[in-house]
C-alpha cells in the first residue's frame, strides 16, 4: 500500500510541475482577427535571403515559424496565427518587396512548401503585437538601405504622433 501511495504522490507532483512549466497560449477569443491579409512565402534557398533573419538568428520552420513584413505595418516581434491552418508565426524578418504593403511573407523550410503556399489571402489572429521601438532600434543602423529608410520614416512619424497626442502642453483644437 505505501508503494501505491508513493506512486500516486509522485504522479500528482509530476502533473503539477508539468502544469506550471507550460505556458498558456493566447486563445483566439483574446486575439485580434485581421481578415484577408495577403501572404506570400519564401525560403532560405532563395537568392539573397540566406538562413538568418534580420536579427541574425536562424530562420525558424519549427513550432513558431519566421515571417517577414514591413515593420511599420507589422512590427518586429508580432506573433500571429493563421486562422485556417492554426500555424503560428513571429515577425523576425523584413524584405524590400513588403515595404509599403500589408503583405506578410511566411518562411517555409523548402522550395516545395514555398511553391505550394504561393500567394494566399488569409485571416490572421494577432496573438501579440510587436514593438515599434525594438523595430526602430534594429533598423536605425541600417538606414543606408532605401527600404529600411522608408520603414524608419513611417515608424518615426508614428512615434511623433504618439508623443504629440500624449503631450500635456498640446493645444486643443
Amino acid at each position: 500500500m505505501p508503494r501505491c501511495l508513493n506512486l500516486t504522490l509522485a504522479g500528482a507532483v509530476a502533473c503539477l510541475i508539468a502544469g506550471c512549466a507550460t505556458q498558456s497560449k493566447p486563445t483566439v477569443t483574446t486575439a485580434r482577427r485581421i481578415p484577408n491579409v495577403r501572404t506570400t512565402a519564401y525560403t532560405h534557398r532563395e537568392g539573397g535571403s540566406g538562413c538568418a533573419n534580420a536579427l541574425g538568428c536562424r530562420l525558424s520552420g519549427q513550432h513558431v515559424m519566421s515571417a517577414a513584413s514591413d515593420w511599420s505595418h507589422f512590427p518586429l516581434g508580432t506573433r500571429f496565427r493563421i486562422a485556417d491552418t492554426k500555424e503560428e508565426y513571429v515577425i523576425d524578418d523584413y524584405g524590400s518587396a513588403m515595404i509599403g504593403t500589408d503583405t506578410i511573407d511566411l518562411y517555409k523550410p523548402s522550395r516545395l512548401e514555398m511553391n505550394r503556399w504561393g500567394v494566399r489571402h488569409v485571416d490572421i489572429d494577432i496573438l501579440e503585437w510587436g514593438s515599434e521601438e525594438k523595430s526602430l532600434k534594429v533598423l536605425a543602423p541600417r538606414c543606408k538601405h532605401r527600404c529600411v529608410r522608408q520603414m524608419v520614416a513611417v515608424l518615426e512619424k508614428k512615434k511623433g504622433k504618439t508623443v504629440a497626442q500624449s503631450s500635456p502642453n498640446r493645444p486643443s483644437l
